[in-house]
């Protein structure tokens, strides 16, 4: 209850971005200390679990639970993730040359929706800076991803050409990739959802990532696409076919909404992209309908508005191979990872499968 009782009412009397940055900061500095990082593990972390343990994409995760990209832009806290309990971890979005974001304030809590709206604006130090950043970070007890995203100054017709960058830059540090194409933050980002500016970008990254892992004498990294929930369901297929078409490794449904929908709280009229609660059940929707067209055939990281176990539960079943949080992570705090492991194995329990892995996508089949 340390958080919940001690740290939460200290940072919620704090501006969000203020308070953003100083968890991060704090974790960062923690990892140094002598005794702090194994504290941090005898408190907060998540013990392996044949129950629970995920091999995908030739990677392996203790647990199917991560973090969401938008906590570390910039790889600062790496180190300490493992620590407090998650399974995988996701850094940025980073963009080829650092950029300072949007103006502030453009980070909002609403604690009645127990949600946030940001319009961050892909702020962040660039690819250099996070490249020597992970290259400092020899020992991974869990996969590390790297979310990748273009310029807010470079058009869409050389989008392609920002994302190639961000992979030259870092495809060395990441052990997987997810292009981000689906932020509301950037002007015009998610018009390369769509069409040909899609195949070009895919086609471009895919390429990039062959090229790299020639170059490294391996197999290919992974590599993710992370979509919008706002899409109709007819763009949403025409998406999901071409992402499958490019042979890219799976679909991280879903970034932050548009929608207003249902909220109660004053900052609801703020601009952004709101994550939390009230998008949970629509990126659960999205997750079913991908799994529904590619026959889970294409792995999918289910994100969005996860708050207890029952929640994350509910992804996995709809068809996600693993699940990220992030809002409830700053509503909840750290214990919320042990309690989410918990709760998972409750629920395999009840439902008698002996892994996660037998649960993807069980409400297809039931």
């Amino acid at each position: 209850m340390l958080y919940t009782k001690l740290a939460k009412p200290y940072f919620f009397r704090m501006d969000a971005e203020k308070a953003h940055h100083m968890v991060i900061d704090g974790l960062h500095s923690a990892s140094r200390v002598p005794g702090i990082p194994a504290m941090m593990r005898a408190m907060y972390g998540v013990s392996e679990s044949k129950e629970l343990a995920v091999d995908l994409f030739g990677l392996h995760f203790p647990h199917p639970i991560g973090l969401a990209a938008g906590l570390d832009k910039n790889a600062k806290a790496v180190d300490m993730f493992a620590n407090i309990g998650f399974g995988f971890a996701e850094v940025g979005t980073v963009t080829p040359v650092g950029q300072a974001g949007n103006e502030l304030p453009r980070l909002f809590r609403l604690p009645s929706d127990e949600a946030l709206i940001n319009r961050m604006g892909f702020n962040n130090d660039g690819a250099a800076v996070m490249a020597e950043r992970l290259a400092n970070y020899k020992i991974r007890p869990i996969p590390i991803a790297v979310n990748i995203g273009k310029n807010k100054t470079t058009p869409n017709e050389l989008a392609h050409e920002d994302y190639r960058a961000c992979l030259q830059a870092l495809y060395t540090y990441g052990d997987f990739f997810v292009v981000n194409i689906s932020s509301p933050n950037t002007p015009d980002l998610r018009a390369l959802q769509h069409g040909d500016e899609l195949k070009l970008l895919l086609s471009t990254v895919m390429d990039e990532m062959t090229a790299q892992a020639k170059k490294s004498g391996r197999a290919r990294k992974p590599v993710l696409v992370k979509i919008a929930p706002d899409m109709t369901d007819e763009q949403l297929a025409y998406t999901v076919d071409t992402i499958v078409a490019s042979g890219v490794n799976g679909i991280i449904a879903t970034n932050t909404t548009i929608s207003r929908d249902g909220l109660g709280h004053p900052n609801a009229k703020e601009t952004g992209g709101l994550s939390g609660k009230p998008v949970k059940e629509r990126s659960t929707e999205v997750i079913r309908a991908v799994y529904r067209q590619t026959g889970g055939s294409l792995p999918i990281i289910g994100s969005g508005g996860i708050f207890t176990a029952a929640d994350a539960y509910d992804k996995i079943r709809a068809g996600a191979s693993l699940v990220e949080i992030y809002t409830g992570l700053i509503y909840k705090g750290p214990e919320m990872l042990r309690e989410l492991a918990d709760g998972l194995k409750d629920c395999l329990r009840m439902d008698g499968y002996q892994s996660i892995q037998e649960a993807v996508g069980a409400d297809h089949r039931s």
